[in-house]
């Protein structure tokens, strides 16, 4: 028989990490550990993560809910080859209204199915022979913390910088920019700014036409989710590349994705999969934008080196040319030890490397918890 527990995990940001809807200075994660029985001993890992303000499943009774998904599976007996059999039951245990659930639980298992290593896929990068281009994530602030971030990227060996805009004056965000550009040319410097929907809709054009003399390779969500007669105008006419983020957020049925696709037509759009419900999703989207030739890339929504892997680890299998959203394992006093390093703008996986999975607490028992609404 399989057995579900979990781990609530408070991770505390090295600074405050501004964006356009607050600071962040902490945040809650939990860690889902998955074993058989019988060998204990081999376990398997994932991470259930929410934002606030974002994730569809960041609730109040997060914890309760996550606890009775435990306690639905923990019924279940899979028989042989019990994690395969209950990660392909995931859609029918699991509603879409939890995505961050999903994602945990198809890691884990996983993981779980792979030996219980963090080696989700075999591929080039799980063997540590191979990395993966990343962009340098410059958080916003005072234009002196973001130079300093944009200089300690640039030192690092990045050659993708990708900053967060739409909280300090717009004119300091483009001296910012002009900073970047005055040293390197589009050739050498890639640059990406996320206003995570900070402009409005009569302001925006005006905003990306400035924006583009900074040679920008694309813009994250430049207004609000939700209008997409505006959207559609803007990824039309826009100088800048528009890159759809939070506008795919609680989109799950295929119908409504290619809605989506087809009345936006957005030049990329953006992965998470704790917000989009995990790997199957992803790759749905993955499939409807390249039959349309919309491009796209993986990011992490903050998670901790477990989902950071995770995530990493299934970025490895789907071959993308662009950079990936995947340099947050650095945000934390108190990440998860692990193989995970960044070189000269590339994650990498080391082999030879441990994970510390032990915190020091006891794991959540979900039989103890009451019966909730999920499932």
């Amino acid at each position: 028989m399989l057995r579900f527990d979990y781990q609530r995990h408070t991770l505390r940001f090295t600074f405050a990490a501004g964006t356009s809807r607050g600071v962040l200075t902490e945040k809650d994660t939990y860690f889902l550990r998955i074993f058989d029985e019988k060998t204990p001993e081999t376990q398997g890992w994932g991470e259930c993560s929410t934002l606030a303000g974002l994730s569809v499943d960041h609730t109040p009774d997060y914890e309760a809910v996550l606890g009775n998904f435990c306690k639905i599976f923990n019924r279940k007996n899979f028989g042989s080859n019990a994690a395969m059999k209950a990660l392909e039951a995931i859609p029918q245990l699991i509603p879409n209204a939890y995505p961050s659930v999903v994602f945990g639980f198809e890691a884990a298992l996983l993981d779980l199915a792979n030996g219980g290593r963090r080696v989700l896929f075999d591929t080039p990068f799980a063997q540590g022979e191979a990395g993966i281009a990343i962009n340098g994530l410059v958080w916003m602030g005072e234009p002196a913390f973001m130079k300093s971030q944009m200089d300690d990227k640039l030192a690092q060996g990045y050659t993708t910088l990708k900053l967060k805009i739409g909280a300090i004056d717009f004119a300091q965000e483009c001296a910012l920019l002009a900073y970047v550009r005055a040293h390197f040319p589009p050739e050498r410097i890639t640059l990406r700014v996320d206003a995570n929907g900070a402009f409005r809709p009569d302001e925006a054009m005006e905003k990306l036409e400035k924006l583009a003399e900074f040679g920008l390779h694309s813009i994250e969500q430049p207004i609000a989710a939700g209008q997409w007669t505006a959207s559609r105008e803007l990824c039309a006419r826009s100088p800048v590349p528009v890159a759809l983020d939070e506008e795919l957020i609680g989109v799950t049925e295929r119908t409504d994705k290619v809605r989506l696709l087809e009345t936006i037509r957005p030049p990329f759009v953006i992965l998470k999969p704790s917000l989009l419900g995990g790997f199957a999703h992803c790759r749905e989207w993955i499939e409807l934008a390249e039959e349309r030739r919309i491009g796209w890339w993986m990011t992490s929504a903050l998670e901790s080196n477990v989902g950071l892997n995770a995530i990493a680890q299934f970025t490895a299998t789907l071959g993308s040319p662009l950079p990936q959203g995947l340099g947050t394992g650095q945000l934390y006093h108190n990440n998860v030890p692990s193989p995970l390093e960044i070189r000269n703008g590339f994650l990498h996986y080391s082999p030879v490397k441990s994970w510390v999975l032990s915190l020091g607490q006891k794991m959540s028992e979900p039989a103890r918890l009451p019966d909730g609404q999920a499932g």
